[in-house]
């Protein structure tokens, strides 16, 4: 016999397991459904897991280039399997805390695979044997998965894509990375850190597609800074295996003339995919788009009314904390509260060196919208703390509307971007002016001061940098 719950959550990850213990607090009999590992790809094999290996990364460097403060380290070395080991141990605390957050909220977590079988029913494979299970509402959280690229079949050996570069047991001599966007650049900077000798290979014209130009121009000196070599509009065209390493061959735009390139490991980031594969969406009157994602209103419901679906299966942007902010209002919806998602600007933050984070309209999108735009930049180079710290590269650029003074968005290239944007969010959210961002007093000395400044720049009035007559 099926076994009956209010709710089913398909997908452990940092939107099912949030919308999961929302729904438990307010009086829901959950069942969550895993295939993989309670905090899905976020915490096992995306976000956590690369951010720990990227602040290593970091350290590594500033320990081995440091002549500048006075400091002569010699001699340090990375027992690269012990930094592995370290990163899941970080790893297995978040998702254990889960486990328990999840237990503690009454939620039943059944591990295997679900598969609809009606509308209201779907039967999930264990590996004892098959459950059935009925439901008055159903929460999609299944995420994404990598794409694939079409003969560079992944084997997490040689071609690996960001899950199998989360595992290395060893740093690589040498590795290619097909793809030069927030995946490929975040992972690629980590091992040419670690003295692997990285080549970034990029289809189109330039790096993180959708990042304002000027804010990847920081980077690209980085990446040049660093040795790594960057390919745009460059195609790979095929591989083929030896024993020790690729050889990948590419060419580029609109040309027969090709190269080949020997790397002990490809990394293939070209994107992520909605995983939408093998629910049997079509036994619950569901249908996904030409892409794979289900269309979702409001609150998060789909075509069929008591299915609603969150995270990346529910559509771009692809952001962790957009699909636990769905899981929320999802979870609200379901409990018969007046809800929608109506983010007014979502944050976005890419932990390449340095930080990329922005958040609400560019230059450019703003122009588009027929706004009188007006810009403020201000440079990491004149703010004390970044100095201080020895991270003068970046800055802040902030969109304003002449007509209204209202500010319009934030883009932050530099140290701890990452940390810096919730702020320029939070004065998005409460449709603050750009003045009031400049009228806020920020302590000294400290980077978000870098965002008082540029909103002074915006005015005209900038003090720590020469503007000419003051507005």
């Amino acid at each position: 016999m099926a076994t009956q719950t209010d709710v089913v959550v398909i997908g452990a990850g940092v939107a099912g397991y949030v919308c999961a213990i929302r729904l438990a607090q307010l009086g829901k009999k959950v069942t969550v459904i895993d295939r993989a590992e309670l905090g899905g790809v976020c915490l096992n094999r995306g976000c956590i897991p690369s951010k720990a290996l990227i602040y290593a990364g970091g350290l590594y460097e500033r320990m081995t280039h440091a002549e500048d403060m006075g400091f002569e380290v010699q001699g340090v070395k990375v027992n690269f399997a012990k930094l592995i080991k370290w990163k899941e141990s970080v790893v297995t605390k978040l998702t254990g805390g889960v486990a328990t957050l999840l237990k503690a909220n009454g939620c039943t977590v059944i591990a295997g695979d679900a598969r609809f079988t009606g509308s209201k029913s779907l039967d999930v494979k264990t590996s004892s044997g098959t459950q059935s299970l009925t439901f008055n509402q159903c929460v999609i959280a299944t995420g994404s998965v990598p794409t694939a690229l079409k003969g560079f079949d992944v084997d997490q050996k040689q071609i690996l894509d960001s899950t199998g570069a989360l595992s290395l047991q060893q740093k690589p001599k040498s590795m290619l990375c097909i793809g030069g966007g927030y995946i490929g650049l975040e992972l690629g900077m980590f091992y040419a850190k670690m003295g692997t000798k990285v080549t970034v290979v990029e289809a189109t014209g330039g790096l993180l597609a959708g990042v304002d130009p000027e804010l990847t121009r920081v980077v690209a000196k980085k990446l040049e800074k660093m040795g790594v070599k960057v390919l745009l509009n460059t195609f790979v065209k095929g591989c083929k295996k030896s024993k020790d390493s690729v050889e990948v061959t590419v060419a580029p735009a609109n040309s027969e003339k090709t190269e080949k390139i020997d790397a002990e490991k490809v990394l293939v980031t070209i994107g992520r995919s909605p995983s939408s594969q093998g629910l049997g969406l079509e036994a619950a009157g569901l249908k996904t788009d030409a892409k794979g994602f289900l269309a979702v209103d409001a609150q998060r419901r789909t075509a069929v009314s008591h299915i609603y679906a969150i995270g990346d299966i529910a559509g771009q942007p692809l952001l962790a904390h957009k699909g636990s902010k769905e899981g929320l209002v999802a979870a609200e919806a379901i409990a018969g509260k007046k809800t929608i998602y109506d983010v007014v600007a979502m944050p976005a933050v890419i932990f390449t060196d340095p930080e990329i984070a922005t958040v609400g309209l560019s230059e450019s999108e703003a122009k588009a919208k027929g706004f009188d735009v007006k810009v403020g930049k201000f440079p990491y180079a004149a703010n004390g703390r970044a100095l201080s710290v020895g991270e003068p590269d970046g800055f802040v650029k902030m969109i304003g509307d002449g007509k209204t003074g209202k500010l319009l968005g934030v883009h932050i290239v530099g140290a701890e971007a990452s940390n810096l944007i919730s702020e320029a969010a939070l004065a998005l959210e409460m449709g603050a002016d750009v003045e009031d961002v400049a009228l806020t007093v920020h302590p000294h000395p400290t980077l978000p001061e870098t965002l008082m400044e540029a909103a002074e720049a915006t005015l005209g009035h900038a003090v720590h940098i020469f503007q000419g007559k003051a507005r």
